[in-house]
């Protein structure tokens, strides 16, 4: 799959088998006042204070994959409609495998819309993992079929923007938004690694999905790097070729 052009696949296409509220339209520009840390378990809150100051279409945004030393990494951003409530939905890496399956489909069966943006592996290569996640998320952003008046974003801020935006530290765990965004993010990527393993299947991707575990390394060790490895990742090349951490 390397060499493909993963900018404009939607997700469905993906199918390879307190309360003072730092939020303002006034602030002091679209990032507004930075980063805030999760503090409880309710996951509406950020929503309904955004809908409460007027905004209507409130995207969430996460990614999948940017510790990986192969594959892409894929951003997802998710309009979910304001009354939308769904028990149990949190950071994606806290649910099974089975459970992310089930919220994939009940997200796309309610959302307003969604996006997916895929980065490959040559380009996160060329420009770095963060410039690559922020394309990424862009690339989600540009393919809703409906576009936000406000971002929720799990931990990043996207540059150049005109949409106010909220950078949320675990927002993940406190934003159902961002939550659903994770999701499918993640099961879109697994499918990815998925069709890799089938493709180089030495190196188990269905299994670890491209991180860098005890498996995956000694696979590097015996077979060295498949065309979807992330050549510039530390434990992917020697030391003294090393470009990223």
């Amino acid at each position: 799959m390397e060499g493909t052009d993963f900018k404009s696949v939607p997700s469905r296409c993906v199918r390879i088998i307190p309360l003072h509220d730092p939020i303002s339209r006034d602030g002091p520009g679209p990032s507004e006042s930075g980063p805030i840390a999760s503090q409880g378990p309710d996951r509406t809150r950020f929503e309904r204070l955004g809908y409460a100051r007027g905004f209507e279409r409130i995207a969430g945004l996460d990614e999948a994959g940017r510790g990986p030393l192969a594959g892409p990494v894929v951003a997802a951003a998710v309009i979910l409609p304001k009354s939308a409530v769904l028990p149990g939905l949190r950071d994606s890496k806290k649910l099974t495998a089975l459970q992310r399956e089930k919220f994939f489909e009940e997200i796309h069966r309610r959302a307003l819309a969604i996006g997916v943006g895929i980065v490959g592996h040559e380009t996160i290569d060329r420009i770095n993992i963060l410039k690559a996640t922020i394309l990424a998320m862009n690339r989600a952003l540009e393919n809703l079929t409906a576009p936000p008046d406000y971002l929720l974003i799990d931990a990043l801020t996207l540059p150049n923007l005109r949409i106010p935006q909220k950078a949320l530290i675990k927002g993940d765990d406190l934003s159902q938004t961002i939550a659903a965004a994770s999701v499918v993010a993640k099961v879109t990527r697994d499918r990815l690694m998925a069709e890799y393993d089938r493709r180089y299947p030495q190196y188990h991707f269905r299994s670890h999905k491209g991180y860098g575990t005890a498996e995956h390394l000694r696979a590097l060790e015996r077979f060295g790097p498949c065309p979807i490895h992330r050549k510039t990742f530390r434990r992917v090349r020697p030391p003294s070729v090393n470009h990223e951490p």
